[in-house]
């Protein structure tokens, strides 16, 4: 051990006494060890803004989605039906659930025109489930469906044709199940852009007081937020228990979020690999630069290293020595390198190219540490053939240079 850490002092004496020299054969895996944290990093928020955008269409992981239809094509009763999956649900205690019934349309008076409007009704967890951003306001609470005119949320799109205006004291007329005036308390954002849809969110609660049940048109389903481990087992057993007892109504019970599409997970893997080769190829031939120079610097020290081994300095002391000068140099370039990458991956042009990501990863730990592990692999890799160089110069050959 204390041979070890002799030959890491010899080894730091040599990169203070060597600074330019170091310094300049390190910019390269500096660079290098940085673009392969930075890599990594970006392959981080590559896939939770990949992760954010799917979940804004099939939820959190891992969300279930029960449907049901009748066999016959009669009407469905989803009244009815709403109250059975509330009673299943009851046994699970689902942390998060929502029903969504797409299909409805309404109309909206705005200042042009009275204008058929698609409509939504959905549970307060759904934009928890769904992750559904806001541009304005806040989204539908539980209590809103007691108040006689029921809050909604509008989209960017219907907002703009009624001019944008503050939402304190921002109301919109609506007809049919819905009719009456109801204060705007939210508005989400363009998905991409020209996104003109213009749609209606009111509480499912809202609607269903005012009917006895749904139009036709309707499509009704549920969505449950569940464990990501229990999904598996949790699957079949509640779709049993939806379809005990009933007859002449098919259920369905399916994952909807994107721990059941394999091929999203294999897309962030091929990123990574693509991306990492590359970093990882630009290390290398850093390496083989850092290689060319430590051989340089070997033989100017040939001298140096005669006069050591005359006093007593093992070919072990020698060798590790100087394999340490490299591995200590590219360790400290490794570190640097990732410095530089933390601060470039926090910069604001950089958070810019992941325009709508609401919660920023902090930098992986992983991305560290296979910087560092690159670093210390190539100062390794550099140092191997200058050692033997000097390990297996003669004492006598070494003193006469």
């Amino acid at each position: 051990m204390s041979g070890f850490v002799g030959a890491l002092v010899d080894a730091w004496s040599e990169l203070r006494h060597h600074k330019l020299r170091v310094m300049l054969s390190l910019i390269g895996i500096a660079v290098s060890v940085g673009a392969i944290a930075a890599v990594v990093c970006l392959g981080e928020y590559q896939r939770q803004i990949q992760t954010e955008q799917s979940d804004r269409y099939g939820g959190r992981l891992a969300t279930v989605q029960v449907t049901a239809f009748t066999t016959d094509g009669s009407p469905m009763d989803w009244i009815a039906f709403d109250e059975r999956v509330d009673r299943v649900s009851e046994r699970y205690e689902f942390s998060h659930r929502t029903r969504v019934v797409d299909g409805l349309s309404v109309g909206v008076q705005t200042p042009d025109q009275l204008q058929a409007t698609p409509l939504k009704l959905v549970d307060p967890a759904h934009p928890v489930i769904h992750r559904t951003p806001l541009l304005e306001g806040r989204w539908l609470r539980d209590a809103d469906s007691e108040l006689l005119a029921s809050p909604v949320v509008v989209t960017e799109a219907l907002w703009d044709a009624f001019g944008r205006p503050a939402l304190d004291g921002f109301a919109i007329r609506l007809d049919g199940a819905l009719a009456g005036t109801h204060p705007v308390v939210g508005v989400t954002p363009r998905q991409y852009l020209g996104d003109e849809e213009k749609l209606v969110t009111a509480l499912f609660d809202s609607y269903a007081a005012g009917v006895d049940t749904f139009p036709v048109e309707a499509y009704v389903m549920w969505e449950m937020w569940v464990p990501d481990d229990l999904v598996a087992e949790l699957g079949p057993v509640l779709a049993m228990d939806l379809r005990a007892g009933l007859d002449g109504v098919e259920v369905g019970v399916m994952r909807t979020d994107w721990g059941s599409r394999p091929e999203m997970q294999a897309s962030f893997a091929l990123f990574e690999i693509i991306t990492g080769s590359i970093a990882g190829l630009v290390l290398l031939l850093g390496g083989l630069g850092l290689v060319n120079i430590q051989l340089v610097a070997m033989r100017q020290r040939i001298r140096e290293i005669g006069v050591r081994r005359s006093f007593g300095a093992t070919g072990g002391r020698i060798f590790t020595s100087v394999l340490l000068e490299s591995v200590v140099a590219t360790a400290v370039a490794g570190i640097v390198g990732i410095a530089i990458a933390i601060a470039i991956m926090r910069a604001p042009f950089v958070l810019q190219m992941f325009q709508g990501l609401q919660d920023v990863p902090p930098f992986p730990l992983r991305a560290a540490v296979i910087g560092l592990v690159s670093a210390v692999a190539i100062g390794a890799l550099a140092g191997f053939i200058p050692a033997l160089v000097a390990v297996r110069a003669k004492v006598i050959d070494a003193l006469r240079f």
